[in-house]
C-alpha cells in the first residue's frame, strides 16, 4: 500500500533526500505550489526486461502485397477528399 504525503516546493527542495528515500519505499509524495498539487513522485518500479528479437518469428505472416499502394477510395478516405 502507497501513503501519499504533500510538501511544498521549498520543503521539497529542502528534504529531497529524504522524499526519495521514502519513494524508494513505494510511497508518493506530492509537491505543491501555494498549496496547489504541481507535481507527484513515484517510485519507477522494475525496469522492463531485456528485450527479445524474432520472438514472434513463425507467428506472424506478412501478405505478399503488404506495401502495394492503397485502393483509391482508401486512399481518398485518409486525404479526406
Amino acid at each position: 500500500m502507497t501513503f501519499m504525503s504533500t510538501v511544498n516546493i521549498h520543503a521539497a527542495k529542502t528534504h529531497l533526500s529524504r522524499l526519495i528515500d521514502e519513494v524508494a519505499e513505494a510511497e508518493e509524495v506530492v509537491i505543491a505550489n501555494a498549496g496547489r498539487p504541481v507535481a507527484r513522485l513515484v517510485p519507477i518500479g522494475n525496469p522492463p526486461g531485456k528485450r527479445v528479437l524474432g520472438r514472434l518469428e513463425g507467428r506472424l505472416k506478412v501478405p505478399r502485397d503488404f506495401d502495394a499502394s492503397l485502393p483509391d477510395d482508401v486512399l481518398a478516405a485518409f486525404e479526406e477528399r
